[in-house]
């Protein structure tokens, strides 16, 4: 049986993952934050629907509004009937098709109570867990990183560190909490293992652990986000009961070609 969408989660991700900048315009979020991340540098059509006029013209206010920042013009489509009159207009407009991502989901519940899973929890990103999670998935300097911890911290979450034989830090994961506390939904984010020391398990630790302090904070609901083409991680998800419940991908604007010369 297909699971259940989870009511409102288009905008409990906009709040796990919340930009810098943003700007609502037409029933659409523009979102900025210095080219940090596709997802908080994307427009978010909350309300996709609408007249093709309209459509056009929230077109036209969002390619300025990107201009503006120089950041190309991206937006997060969901694979969902209401965005299809958009997606016509996209396809009309050239925009390509990239990072295709599955919605994963799973019901709440505490996961292993007697077990010591051996795993940092804290409420604050530390510096390992920075340094290790944007050797994996970070993209740019230092600058960069500062700009992606400030999307971290501006949604409440729990912090998880996993260690190796050596002490060293070998995998790390984040729970958002947007809604606040019990009863709600939580979603992971930032889950990345050391090269080196994969295939041993840190990984699981780390969803376990994420997942038991939730179950403690009495969350009752989860949602996970995977590339498609990651096997390995849907097949982790897969083992601790999460299921496939939509989609999403990014829209992109391809660059205009400018003649130049004599």
């Amino acid at each position: 049986m297909e699971p259940e969408a989870m009511p409102g989660f288009e905008a409990l991700m906009d709040a796990a993952w919340p930009a810098a900048e943003r700007e609502e315009s037409g029933g659409w979020v523009l979102r900025a934050a210095s080219g940090v991340t596709q997802r908080a540098n994307s427009v978010w059509p909350r309300e996709p629907g609408g007249d093709a006029l309209g459509r056009l013209a929230a077109l036209r206010e969002a390619r300025l509004w990107y201009r503006n920042r120089r950041l190309p013009l991206i937006f997060q489509v969901f694979d969902d009937p209401r965005y299809a009159p958009l997606n016509a207009v996209l396809d009309e407009e050239g925009f390509t098709r990239q990072s295709e991502t599955l919605v994963l989901v799973r019901d709440g519940g505490t996961d292993s109570p007697g077990t010591d899973l051996g795993v940092e929890i804290s409420t604050e990103p530390s510096t390992e867990w920075l340094r290790l999670w944007w050797s994996v998935d970070g993209r740019g300097d230092e600058t960069a990183l500062a700009v992606a911890r400030g999307i971290l911290e501006r949604c409440p979450s729990l912090y998880a560190l996993a260690r190796d034989e050596h002490g060293h830090p070998a995998a790390v994961g984040r729970l958002a909490v947007p809604s606040g506390g019990a009863g709600g939904p939580g979603g992971l984010y930032c889950l990345a293992t050391r090269p080196e020391v994969r295939r041993r398990g840190h990984a699981a630790r780390i969803l376990q652990a994420l997942l038991r302090e939730g179950g403690v904070r009495g969350l009752g609901r989860y949602w996970v986000l995977v590339m498609a083409s990651n096997a390995g991680a849907r097949e982790l998800y897969s083992r601790a009961g999460f299921q496939e419940s939509g989609q999403y991908l990014y829209r992109q604007e391809r660059p205009k070609r400018h003649l130049t010369g004599c």
